[in-house]
């Protein structure tokens, strides 16, 4: 686990870079369930770009990332923005991988982001509760088991207004019975 300052430090970079170039964004998975759950381990940085703004000003992102300290591949990075497929930025001071989603996994997520305390007094985008959840929601549904436990603890911490949102959407996008299931299983190993 990296400490607390690799996070800060590199996100710093970066969103020197996404703001000075306007591109929206917002903080996502592993960091969301500290956020709005229980605190974990994660060993990287995902982010949801605007995946309109930064094909306008893709050739600026990159001129950018070549002055900065983060290592990635140029042509990977092109052919994921227009696909918005997932690409990989890494600090190469602090060795600490960012996922970078230039697409948004539920509709309209950039547009509901709130500003959270993510370090002590520095305010950063997070993706919603409602859309963390649901977004833990879809990862599961693809096999992944590491999101079970943050859906979890995002559902029970947040308000009966938004327990009963995540349910709402959990109902519109068909996981209705998964979301009963995940939040049935035990937190503790057996």
């Amino acid at each position: 686990m990296f400490p607390v300052e690799v996070f800060q430090a590199t996100l710093a970079k970066l969103t020197s870079i996404l703001r000075r170039l306007e591109i929206r964004f917002h903080l996502t998975g592993g960091l969301t369930g500290t956020a709005y759950g229980e605190p974990r381990m994660t060993q990287d940085i995902d982010i949801v770009i605007d995946p309109a703004q930064v094909r306008v000003v893709i050739e600026s992102l990159v001129r950018c990332l070549r002055e900065s300290e983060f290592l990635f591949n140029e042509t990977s990075l092109r052919r994921a923005i227009a696909a918005g497929d997932l690409f990989q930025l890494l600090d190469q001071k602090e060795c600490l991988k960012l996922d970078i989603y230039p697409r948004e996994m539920i509709p309209g997520e950039l547009d509901r982001s709130e500003l959270l305390e993510v370090f002590a007094g520095e305010m950063l985008p997070v993706v919603s509760r409602i859309d963390a959840a649901a977004s833990k929601l879809v990862w599961i549904s693809k096999g992944s088991h590491k999101s079970r436990r943050d859906l979890r603890a995002i559902f029970r911490q947040g308000s009966l207004e938004q327990q009963q949102a995540i349910r709402s959407w959990a109902i519109e996008s068909g996981h209705t019975q998964l979301l009963k299931d995940v939040l049935l299983e035990s937190d503790e190993l057996r």
